[in-house]
């Protein structure tokens, strides 16, 4: 099962040197997700992550730092819906109905279905599936390989995201949360450590 997070939408201190370091315990791909922030403060984290994983992060929205940094893919969103012309690498988007992944999976890598759980980082935007309906999506083949739950992800769910079929999980709240509460960054990895093994 793959393992995707999601950074925060702010600035965090110390935030490249913890992402490198979640690289080294088995993170499988970091979506670069800063809505709000300028093209210079993206790249100036960039440059802060080792060559070598650069190739595990999937950009949002600053689609031109793709190529100049050498970076694995590309996520379509609202406001940024098209891939640029004769793109090569991979493309994912976000999901928010069983009916949208269907006709939407096919086109891409893989696509982040949410909110598959209760948001963690956004309060009050609660789920929208029962388990049955992810059973029956998983049996009628809309859940698959390509398909990566978001929204809700945490140590209590991972067992059941595994057993519906998800390709992964992508993980942002129950990270990013931990990471403000928790001076000692070997904490914050220990607990991504056991993440991982919940779903092995």
């Amino acid at each position: 099962m793959k393992f995707i997070i999601i950074t925060s939408p702010d600035f965090l201190p110390d935030e490249a040197r913890i992402l490198t370091e979640l690289f080294k315990v088995g993170l499988d791909l970091l979506h670069l997700r800063k809505p709000e922030a300028e093209i210079y403060e993206v790249e100036s984290l960039l440059q802060e992550i080792p060559m070598k994983y650069r190739n595990r992060i999937v950009i949002h929205d600053f689609f031109l730092l793709k190529e100049k940094y050498s970076l694995g893919g590309i996520h379509l969103n609202s406001r940024h819906p098209e891939a640029p012309e004769n793109y090569h690498g991979l493309l994912s988007r976000a999901c928010h109905s069983l009916e949208e992944v269907e006709t939407t999976t096919p086109r891409f890598d893989y696509v982040l279905m949410s909110p598959v759980y209760d948001s963690i980082s956004k309060q009050g935007y609660r789920s929208g599936y029962s388990t049955e309906a992810l059973r029956q999506a998983q049996e009628k083949g809309i859940i698959s390989e390509k398909v990566i739950a978001l929204g809700g992800i945490s140590e209590a769910n991972l067992a059941e995201i595994k057993s519906l079929g998800f390709g992964g999980a992508a993980l942002l709240g129950d990270i990013w949360n931990r990471y403000h509460a928790w001076e000692d960054t070997e904490q914050l990895l220990t607990h991504f450590r056991k993440l991982k093994h919940c779903a092995e």
